[in-house]
């Protein structure tokens, strides 16, 4: 069965490292076999990547694209694993999911880990 992508006008999707963007209209985009992609609204910059939380999505995004080496990944979570200890489970469970090459699971549960406004203000 095929997955099913609706973009919202002017969204934009990478596929195995091609960017593709919807026009002035709802796009609907069916995958009928396996392929790596992030919507845009997924993605994370480079300039964005402020933090070890958010270093280690970026590593695994560029990883899962095909852009960066596995290395990458393990240093952000070491570094990861030394800035936030508390998150060791968390953290295990992430370097699993991308030992398996399970990275989109890995990226949404490393996403769950970013900072919110109230962690600053405390």
């Amino acid at each position: 069965m095929p997955l099913k992508l609706v973009l919202k006008p002017g969204e934009t999707l990478v596929v195995n490292g091609a960017v593709i963007g919807s026009g002035d209209r709802t796009a609907t985009i069916f995958l009928h076999n396996e392929a790596q992609f992030l919507r845009g609204r997924e993605m994370l910059r480079a300039e964005e990547a402020i933090g070890p939380e958010r270093a280690l999505y970026l590593a695994i995004q560029m990883a899962y694209l095909g852009q960066a080496p596995e290395r990458a990944v393990h240093d952000a979570l070491a570094a990861l694993r030394r800035a936030r200890p508390e998150a060791v489970e968390e953290i295990a469970a992430i370097a699993e999911l991308v030992s398996m090459r399970r990275h989109y699971q890995a990226l949404r549960r490393c996403r769950a880990l970013f900072p919110t406004a109230t962690d600053h203000a405390a």
